[in-house]
C-alpha cells in the first residue's frame, strides 16, 4: 500500500470528504432499503394490504441477513481503514479475504436454516390466517436470494472503505433498477403476485453481487490471492467486534418487529382495527423508518473511513471536527423527518395503496406517535457508529442494546396494559426509548471527547 494512497483523508477539507463518502454510502443504503419499499408499493396496488402484510412478515429475515452482512462487512471496513492509517498492508489484504469467505459461508448457512424453519419463523413474525399463504409464496423465493444479499451488502462496506464509494453505490443501484423494472412486469403483466415481486428482488440482488465480486479483481488499497481467503481466527476476532454495533442495530429491528407484530395482532383483534390492519401499517412505518436510518447510517458510515484513518494516524483534532460535522448533518436529517411524519402521514401511507378509513386512521397515529422522537434517534444512532469507527465496539454495542433490546421490547409488551385501546400502547415505545438512549449516549461521549481533546 503506497503511503500516499489515502493521505488525502488527512489533508482534504472535511466537508468535501464527507460528501464524497457519505453521499454514495447513503444512496447505497437507501437503495438497499428501497428493495422492500418497491415491493410494498407494487404489491399494495396489485395484491392489496394482505399481500403487504405478508411482506412485513417476511421482511425480518432479510434484516437478519443484512445484520450478518454488516457485522462482517462494516467490521472489515473499520479494520481496513485503521490498517490504511497505520500503513499495514499485509493485515489489510488478509482481513478482506477472510471477510469474503465469511460472507459466503454465512449466507449459505443462513439460507438453509431459514428454509428448514419456515413456518415457526413466519408465525413468530406475525403471520395470520389471512396472510399466511401470501407469506409462504414470498418467503420461498426470497430465501433463495439470501446468500447473494449477504455477500453484496458485506462487499459494499469493504468497497467504500477501499475508497470507491461510487462503485458501491452503482452496484446497489443496478440491483434496485432491475427490481423496479421487473416488479410491475411480474405483478401486473404476468400476474405472478407476491411470488413475482420476490423473483424481481432476488434478480436484482444477484446482479449486484456479480458486480461487487468483479471489483475484487482490481481494488485500490489491498490485493487478494488464494491464501487471502483462508479465514484467520486472529483477524476474525479483531474484525467481527468492530461490526457488532451494525449487527445489533439491524438485529434489534428484527426483534422489535417480531414482538411488535405479535403484540399488535393480539391487541388489534380486540379493537375496532382488527388483527391485520395494525400489523400491516406498522410494517410500513418501520420500513419508512428504515429509509431515515439509511440516511443516518449513510452519513455516519460514510464518515467511518475518515474517522478510522485519522484516528489510526493519531490526528485527534481532525477526528473531533469530523464528529461535529457529522452530528450537524444527522440533526438536519432528523428534524426534516420529524416534520414530515407529523404533517404528512396520510400522504406517506397512501403511497402503499388506497385502503379504508380505519386503516388510514391507525396509520396517522402510528407515524405521529412512534416516530415523534426521530430526531433524537438519528443523533444517538450516529454516535454509536462513530464509537465503532474509533475501535470501541463495547460502547457502540451498549447503545444499540439499550435502545432496542433493554428498552423497546419490554415497553412494547408493557404499554398495552396501560392504554385503552391496548393496540395503541406499543406506539409509545419508540419515543420513550429514544429520549432515554440519547441521554445515555451523551454521558458516554463526554469522556471520549475529552480523550480526543487531550490527545
Amino acid at each position: 500500500m503506497e503511503e500516499s494512497s489515502n493521505r488525502y483523508l488527512a489533508e482534504a477539507p472535511i466537508g468535501r470528504l464527507m460528501l464524497k463518502f457519505a453521499v454514495p454510502c447513503t444512496l447505497s443504503l437507501l437503495v438497499s432499503s428501497l428493495y422492500n419499499i418497491v415491493d410494498q408499493i407494487f404489491i399494495g396496488w396489485g395484491v392489496g394490504y394482505l399481500g403487504n402484510g405478508a411482506t412485513n412478515v417476511v421482511f425480518p429475515i432479510t434484516v437478519i441477513a443484512l445484520a450478518i452482512a454488516l457485522m462482517i462487512g462494516d467490521g472489515c471496513a473499520a479494520y481496513l481503514s485503521i490498517c490504511q492509517g497505520k500503513r499495514d498492508t499485509e493485515s489489510a489484504n488478509h482481513s478482506v479475504g477472510s471477510a469474503v469467505t465469511l460472507l459466503v459461508l454465512c449466507g449459505v448457512v443462513l439460507a438453509v436454516l431459514l428454509a428448514l424453519l419456515r413456518d415457526p419463523i413466519l408465525y413468530a413474525f406475525g403471520a395470520t390466517e389471512n396472510n399466511y399463504a401470501y407469506a409462504v409464496d414470498y418467503f420461498n423465493v426470497i430465501v433463495l436470494g439470501i446468500p447473494f444479499y449477504v455477500v453484496t451488502n458485506g462487499l459494499n462496506s469493504v468497497i467504500r472503505a477501499d475508497g470507491s464509494p461510487r462503485f458501491a453505490m452503482l452496484s446497489t443501484l443496478l440491483g434496485c433498477a432491475m427490481n423496479l423494472v421487473l416488479d410491475p412486469i411480474a405483478i401486473f403483466v404476468l400476474h405472478w403476485g407476491v411470488t413475482g415481486a420476490a423473483l424481481a428482488t432476488i434478480a436484482g440482488q444477484i446482479a449486484s453481487t456479480v458486480l461487487g465480486v468483479c471489483y475484487l479483481r482490481r481494488p485500490k488499497s489491498f490485493r487478494l490471492n488464494v491464501k487471502s481467503f483462508r479465514v484467520r481466527a486472529q483477524l476474525a476476532r479483531r474484525i467481527l467486534p468492530l461490526g457488532v454495533s451494525s449487527f445489533l442495530t439491524q438485529l434489534s429491528i428484527v426483534i422489535i418487529m417480531g414482538v411488535m407484530n405479535t403484540t399488535l395482532v393480539q391487541y388489534g383483534a380486540l379493537s375496532k382495527y382488527g388483527a391485520d390492519i395494525p400489523m400491516t401499517v406498522m410494517g410500513i412505518v418501520m420500513k419508512v423508518f428504515q429509509i431515515v436510518i439509511a440516511f443516518v447510517v449513510g452519513v455516519a458510515a460514510g464518515s467511518q473511513p475518515l474517522v478510522g484513518y485519522n484516528y489510526g494516524a493519531g490526528n485527534a483534532e481532525r477526528v473531533r471536527k469530523i464528529f461535529k460535522t457529522m452530528l450537524l448533518a444527522e440533526g438536519i436529517i432528523g428534524a426534516v423527518s420529524m416534520i414530515a411524519f407529523q404533517l404528512f402521514p396520510v400522504q406517506i401511507i397512501t403511497l402503499f395503496g388506497s385502503e379504508n378509513d380505519l386503516y388510514n386512521e391507525f396509520a396517522v397515529y402510528s407515524f405521529r406517535i412512534f416516530l415523534s422522537a426521530i430526531l433524537l434517534c438519528c443523533v444517538h444512532k450516529s454516535i454509536g457508529i462513530f464509537l465503532q469507527a474509533l475501535g470501541r465496539p463495547v460502547l457502540s454495542m451498549t447503545l444499540s442494546l439499550l435502545r432496542d433490546f433493554i428498552l423497546c421490547v419490554p415497553m412494547i409488551l408493557l404499554f398495552p396494559l396501560l392504554t385503552e385501546p391496548g393496540v395503541m400502547g406499543p406506539l409509545y415505545s419508540g419515543p420513550v426509548a429514544d429520549v432515554i438512549t440519547l441521554a445515555v449516549a451523551a454521558v458516554m461521549m463526554a469522556p471520549t471527547l475529552r480523550h480526543l481533546e487531550k490527545a
